[in-house]
C-alpha cells in the first residue's frame, strides 16, 4: 500500500469532518424512551463518529446506568428517559473523550440543578442550551478547517534536507505535535475552568447552607421567644388565678368573721 502524503491524508480528515453533525433538537424524540430504545436512538445517530464503528459502542446499558448513579444525570423516571436525559448524555459523550467523569460531573451539576426539567415554553432549559452549542459546533468546524489549513503550511516546506521516503513522515509527525501542543493547552485550559467552577459552586452551596442556618436559628430564637411568651403569659394567668382564689378565700373568712360576731 502506498504512503498517503499528508495532503491526502487532510483531504479525508475534511471529508470526515463534514459528517460531524450534532443530532437537531427537532430529532431528539419528544416521547420519553426506555433503555433500549434509547441505545438504539443514540447508536443510530452517533456510531459515525466513533473510531472504529464496528467495534466501539457509543452507550451501554452499564455506562447509562452508572452515569445515573454517580449523579452525571437524574434517575429515568418510570425507567424512561426523556429530552433533557438525551441532552446530558449526548454532552457527556463529547466530553468523555478527554475529561474525567469527575470533571464531567462538576461541569454538568449546575446545569442539571438548574434547567433540567424546563421546558421551552415555560423557561430557559437544557435544549436552550443544547440549541445554541449546536449553533457554536457548526462555527468550529469552519474554524477548525482554517486551522488544520495553518497548521498544514507551516510544515509543508518543512524536512527539505530529509530523504523523501522519511519527509513525509516526518511532516505527518511535526502536524501531529501541533495538533497535539494545541490540545494540551486547550485541555490545561479545560481543567483550570473546571476546578474554578467545582470552587464556585461548593461556595455557592456553603453561602446557601449558610442561609438555612441563618433562617433556621432566625426561626428557632422566633420560636423561643414565642414559647416564652406563652410561659409568661400562662405563668400571669396562674398568678391572677392564685389572686382571685387568694382574694375569695379573704372574703369567704371575713364574711364567717362577720357571721360569728353577730
Amino acid at each position: 500500500m502506498q504512503e498517503q502524503t499528508l495532503e491526502q491524508v487532510l483531504a479525508k480528515i475534511d471529508k470526515k469532518i463534514s459528517g460531524f453533525n450534532p443530532i437537531a433538537a427537532e430529532d431528539v424524540p419528544v416521547v420519553p424512551l426506555y433503555m433500549d430504545q434509547l441505545t438504539t436512538f443514540m447508536d443510530s445517530k452517533l456510531r459515525g463518529s466513533l473510531r472504529t464503528p464496528s467495534e466501539d459502542k457509543v452507550l451501554t446499558k452499564t455506562m447509562i446506568n452508572n452515569y445515573a448513579k454517580n449523579d452525571l444525570i437524574p434517575p429515568p423516571i418510570k425507567k424512561r428517559y426523556s429530552k433533557d436525559h438525551i441532552y446530558e448524555l449526548l454532552f457527556i459523550f463529547y466530553f468523555k473523550s478527554f475529561m474525567s467523569i469527575g470533571d464531567i460531573q462538576t461541569l454538568l451539576s449546575p446545569i442539571t440543578a438548574d434547567f433540567f426539567g424546563k421546558s421551552r415554553d415555560k423557561g430557559f432549559g437544557i435544549e436552550d442550551i443544547y440549541v445554541y452549542m449546536s449553533d457554536v459546533l457548526k462555527g468550529s468546524r469552519a474554524r477548525l478547517r482554517e486551522e488544520l489549513k495553518r497548521n498544514y503550511d507551516s510544515v509543508e516546506n518543512a524536512f527539505e534536507n530529509v530523504p523523501a521516503g522519511k519527509r513525509e513522515y516526518l511532516k505527518k509527525f511535526a502536524f501531529l505535535c501541533e495538533l497535539s501542543y494545541d490540545i494540551y493547552l486547550k485541555k490545561s485550559i479545560i481543567e483550570q475552568m473546571v476546578d474554578e467552577i467545582a470552587d464556585e459552586y461548593i461556595e455557592r452551596e456553603s453561602s446557601y447552607d449558610d442561609e438555612l442556618r441563618k433562617k433556621a436559628a432566625k426561626e428557632a430564637t422566633q420560636e423561643a421567644i414565642r414559647i416564652a411568651k406563652l410561659k409568661e403569659e400562662k405563668e400571669k394567668a396562674l398568678e391572677k388565678a392564685r389572686q382571685e382564689k387568694l382574694r375569695s378565700v379573704k372574703l369567704s373568712s371575713a364574711y364567717k368573721d362577720t357571721k360569728n360576731k353577730q
